[in-house]
């Protein structure tokens, strides 16, 4: 065998779907150079190599699991209490930030509650408690019904953390806190508390600074005094969402002479109808859309929906994340039936949308209202799934992953001009002849992965620098019995390896 073979080789086994667990546990060594951490953090393991990797001595072996969103996250639960705050922190982490799919998947409670409420960062000293904490807040992995839970939870510190979110929280939420038997949880609340009193909001401004006002503009009860400083200077714009403003602020936003704030004072749910009247007939297009798109009564959650959807774009590649509750499904049922396509847009983007709907939706005149559907909606039909994934490039890693995206009938597309979409084209299992020779590398290593060729035909593709990795990645191919024990590396390739696995 070819050095040169070898570590594609290895790179191809470790992604095969057919390849036995004792085959991928023996790349979980050294040896194997970076093929282990590649599968450890990319792919669906057997419950032999996930206990394997969890007991793994190297903590880079470990911590590239603790990234793996390919696994079920209950397994996970041991690295929350791992010995390294480096594999505590990846696990809070979850995918970096510019991997990060779409839709982010959240621990379960155990692992959530673990973290939130350990005492230390590990015995490593790498990370503090709190770091490890920030990492996971940041994540997105703690779900809605988490946070809701909190407030309530049994355990002290977590309704402590709870007071953290005190604008979500119910009013009997909010009291139960303040009177909370843990003193420490009634110390947090009561500090938490400020950003619903005026005059505290008001006093704490100045400790603040430039970065921290809009947070507080836009989202805290505001004195008369502080309302009528951002008039006067001109910083209005957080006080278009702010819901604790008075009225009298309200028409003056609707009235301001900058178009940009009236437009978002006219989609607000408290805007009285004077003023949305006055606002339909307003110079500006975009102001008069506002005005337009929904009737009264209006809520807040119906304006986050709205605004989720205004500005963004066909390629909007902003999180999904689960819904709340509200608006209720009866108001996405109507946007979906209304005139407008801004409403539209925003039903194709709630998943529990029914099906005659969703299937009516599929079809809209409006692409981003199609768009928005193959992304979000469970019940997107299978052709408006490819469809966006040849003419949205954006959209393409998000459409891989959702279970409804087409596996074959996609041999259409073999001469398509995109590398991406040919190599979509050549892993469609029904694809008789797969283009071995494209002059891409992507499309000749999917076309060596296709499980259609014959274990003869693979068997010549191995050799071959050009499909060795995807070769060996197919599953029709046994694994060979020269790779079924990696063989030690050159010595000084081998510390190249061992570098790669040893945490720095």
């Amino acid at each position: 065998m070819s050095d040169s073979l070898h570590e594609p080789w290895l790179r191809g086994i470790a992604f095969n779907p057919a390849a036995p667990a004792d085959v991928l546990i023996r790349l979980v060594d050294s040896a194997a150079g970076e093929a282990g951490l590649l599968m450890c953090a990319g792919r669906d393991l057997p419950d032999a190599v996930i206990d394997a990797v969890l007991n793994h001595p190297d903590r880079g072996i470990r911590r590239a699991l603790a990234r793996n969103r390919h696994i079920d996250p209950a397994r996970l639960a041991p690295l929350a209490t791992d010995p390294s705050g480096i594999v505590r922190g990846w696990l809070a982490g979850g995918t970096p930030a510019h991997l990060r799919p779409r839709w982010v998947r959240p621990l379960p409670d155990n692992i959530l509650v673990t973290l939130l409420t350990a005492r230390d960062g590990g015995e490593d000293g790498t990370l503090t408690a709190n770091e490890i904490v920030g990492e996971l807040i940041s994540s997105q992995q703690i779900p809605l019904s988490f946070h809701r839970s909190m407030a309530g939870h049994e355990h002290p510190q977590l309704r402590e953390r709870a007071t953290w979110e005190w604008q979500s929280l119910t009013a009997a939420q909010r009291e139960a806190l303040l009177d909370d038997p843990a003193p420490a949880v009634r110390k947090a609340a009561q500090e938490r508390s400020w950003v619903l009193d005026p005059e505290r909001v008001e006093a704490r401004l100045p400790s603040y600074g430039s970065r921290g006002r809009p947070f507080v503009f836009g989202r805290c009860a505001l004195s008369p005094a502080l309302v009528e400083q951002c008039f006067a200077d001109g910083t209005v714009h957080p006080l278009t969402w702010n819901p604790h403003i008075p009225a009298d602020a309200v028409a003056r936003l609707a009235r301001h002479p900058v178009a940009a704030i009236r437009e978002l004072a006219a989609a607000r749910p408290d805007l009285g109808p004077d003023l949305v009247a006055e606002l339909r007939e307003d110079p500006d297009e975009n102001v008069r859309m506002r005005a337009h798109l929904h009737p009264f009564p209006r809520t807040w959650a119906e304006y986050w929906a709205i605004d989720g959807v205004i500005g963004h774009g066909p390629d909007c590649t902003c999180p999904i994340t689960e819904p709340t509750g509200e608006p209720s499904p009866d108001w996405f049922a109507a946007c979906a039936a209304s005139e407008e396509p801004v409403l539209r847009r925003v039903a194709a983007r709630f998943p529990g949308l029914p099906a005659e709907l969703a299937a009516t939706l599929a079809q809209d005149d409006d692409e981003e209202v199609r768009i928005l559907l193959a992304c979000h909606h469970p019940l997107a039909p299978p052709h408006l799934l490819l469809n966006v994934f040849v003419t949205r490039p954006a959209h393409r890693p998000h459409l891989l992953t959702l279970p409804a995206f087409p596996r074959t009938g996609r041999a259409h597309l073999i001469g398509h001009p995109d590398p991406d979409v040919r190599a979509l084209a050549a892993a469609d299992p029904t694809l008789p002849d797969p283009p071995l020779e494209d002059p891409d590398e992507s499309v000749r290593r999917a076309a060596a992965a296709n499980p259609s060729l014959t274990p003869e035909a693979l068997e010549a593709l191995l050799p071959d620098s050009r499909t060795a990795e995807g070769a060996a990645a197919n599953p029709s191919l046994p694994v060979p019995p020269h790779a079924r024990t990696p063989r030690p590396l050159p010595e000084r390739r081998r510390r190249l390896a061992v570098g790669r696995t040893t945490p720095s």
